[in-house]
Formats: C-alpha cells, sequence, structure tokens
C-alpha cells in the first residue's frame, strides 16, 4: 500500500545505484520513510485514538495522545521494516513491491535490520516510560506477533495467514484503551474482534486482484489456492460476524445511539457490496468486471467511519 517514488522497470530488477554509489541524501531519507509502511500505520492510528476517547468517555489527555500515536508508529514502523527485511526476496520477485527500498538498492539489508530492530526497542522503551508498560507489553508482542508469527511461520506456509496474522493489526485498539485506563476492557476486546473479522474481507479482495503476484512467489493466500466463489463466500460470512459483533457495543452500556446508527449504516452497506462481489464471483465474472477493489477501498471508508463514531458518541450521551 506504500509505494515510494523511483523510476519504473521490471520486477525482480534491482535499481542499480548512481555512479560512485551515490545514493541522494532527499531520497534515502524517503527510502526509510517508506521502511514504515505510512499508509498502513494511517490505518492503525485510526483505530487507536478514536478507542482513547471512548476509554477516556470524553477527550483523554493530549499528551498521552501524542505519546500513544508516536510510540505506536515507532512500534508499527519497526515491525513493517523486520517485514520488509524478511521479504525481501519475494518482494523484488512481485509487481506490488517491486518498488520498495531494499529492493530498489535505496537502503541496505543490514540498513533495514539495523533500523527495524532499532524502532523495535525505542518504541518499547517510549510507552514503558512515557505512557504504561502495560501499552509497552502489547506493542512488543504486537510487533514480535507480525514478524515472527505472521511474517516468519504464516505468511507462506497457509492460506489462513492474514487471519491470524492479523492479530497484529488489532493490537491498537487494546494499545489505545490501556494507553488510558492501564487496563482491559470489554468494549476494547469487542472492538479488537470487530478489526480481528475486519481484516481478511479487508485484505482478500486486494489479494484477488494481485493473486498473479502471490501464486509467482509461492505465496498461499486463500485467492491463489481457492476460486473467486470460495473466496467471495468466505468474505461474506466474515463481514457477516464483523457487523455483528460491531454492534455488541450498545447492549453493552458501552456506546449510544450514534454509534449504532453509524455502526448500522456503514455495516449494512458493506454487505451490499460483499454480497455484490459473492453475485458476480457466482455469475463467473472476471478481470476488471468483477468489481473486488471496490470492496477494499470501501473497507477503508468503512473502519475510519466506524472509529470515528466511537470517538464521537461520547460526546453525545
Amino acid at each position: 500500500m506504500c509505494v515510494t517514488a523511483v523510476e519504473s522497470r521490471p520486477a525482480g530488477v534491482a535499481l542499480t545505484p548512481s555512479p560512485g554509489g551515490q545514493r541522494p541524501f532527499g531520497a534515502r531519507v524517503k527510502a526509510f520513510v517508506a521502511l514504515t509502511k505510512p499508509r498502513i500505520i494511517e490505518l492503525l492510528l485510526i483505530t487507536t485514538v478514536p478507542v482513547m476517547f471512548l476509554a477516556a468517555q470524553g477527550v483523554p489527555d493530549l499528551w498521552l495522545v501524542l505519546t500513544t500515536t508516536i510510540g505506536g508508529y515507532l512500534s508499527a514502523g519497526g515491525a513493517n521494516a523486520l517485514n520488509m527485511y524478511i521479504d525481501r526476496d519475494i518482494d523484488a520477485l512481485m509487481d506490488r513491491t517491486s518498488q520498495r527500498p531494499l529492493v530498489t538498492g535505496m537502503v541496505s539489508p543490514r540498513e533495514c535490520l539495523a533500523f527495524g530492530i532499532g524502532l523495535a526497542v525505542v518504541s518499547t522503551v517510549w510507552f514503558g516510560l512515557l505512557v504504561n508498560w502495560l501499552s509497552a507489553a502489547l506493542s512488543l508482542g504486537a510487533l514480535l506477533f507480525y514478524v515472527v508469527i505472521y511474517t516468519m511461520l504464516l505468511k507462506r506456509r497457509t492460506s489462513q495467514n492474514i487471519v491470524w496474522g492479523g492479530i497484529a493489526g488489532c493490537m491498537p485498539v487494546l494499545i489505545g484503551w490501556s494507553a488510558v485506563t492501564n487496563e482491559m476492557s470489554w468494549a476494547a476486546v469487542i472492538l479488537f474482534a470487530v478489526i480481528f473479522f475486519w481484516t481478511p474481507p479487508h485484505y482478500w479482495p486486494l489479494s484477488m486482484k494481485v493473486k498473479d503476484d502471490y501464486a509467482r512467489v509461492g505465496v498461499p493466500m486463500l485467492p491463489v489456492i481457492a476460486s473467486n466463489r470460495v473466496v467471495a463466500r468466505q468474505i461474506v460470512a466474515y463481514s457477516w460476524v464483523m457487523v455483528a459483533v460491531s454492534l455488541l457495543l450498545t447492549p453493552l452500556g458501552y456506546t449510544g445511539w450514534f454509534y449504532t446508527a453509524v455502526a448500522l449504516l456503514t455495516g449494512g452497506f458493506w454487505l451490499w457490496e460483499a454480497h455484490g462481489l459473492l453475485s458476480r464471483a457466482k455469475a463467473g465474472v472476471t478481470g476488471a468486471k468483477l468489481k473486488e477493489m471496490r470492496l477494499f477501498h470501501w473497507s477503508i471508508t468503512y473502519v475510519s467511519l466506524l472509529f470515528v463514531a466511537v470517538a464521537v458518541d461520547p460526546f453525545l450521551r
């Protein structure tokens, strides 16, 4: 999801540094930023900050919000850099990732490894000293889960990789809640579950679009090993559970009418799109007419609107 500005070239062909091995300073800075995958981190922060408002039942301490978001960026950035270090072999062969900094040669593998480990250490200490040690433990756990469990153990071995690997992406919800309260709550667990069931139907449409990339490098994403119809059925199943779970906050007393209305409207539109994708898949539609990316793009809008509602709801109760 994060693309750096480098010259166009065939996948798998590394970019040769300029004569004399010179790599422009500005381009190097952009490359290290790209290692953190800022676009993905934006989504993580969208699920962190609103939960802090819900936990505080109003405006949380703004210094705490700032330190938590900085720590979250550093931690997720470290995880993403280590992910790129581990996956540099397949990144060079995939069109979608062939312009990442390690592939282009703008950053060396050793630099990337040191950068990722450094961010992991700094972010953990940052959380511990400026937020609390529960948040620090959750942050470190999310990083290790993403790097070790997802990237190293699951990604290249099972079609359920994104299902269980997605747990790492659910952790910012718990971190946001614990930053404010220094404890856990059923509200945080429910929102954790929303992101857990959101992740597969969010990512599988993108995987359907680029399944040839994954097939080329032997990564068994579900669309690689299953038909579009099977994948779409899985998307619909996870979507229904996700919407149902998102509605649990209100009967348990954590949210009111505003969040409920947003959850129903956005969830209803999600289900419309998911069933539309299933209908097209059942009809044997392929290529651009399958329109699988409509659900992918809506999934980002959905989670953004839902968590904005999480933040706004306490002010309307």
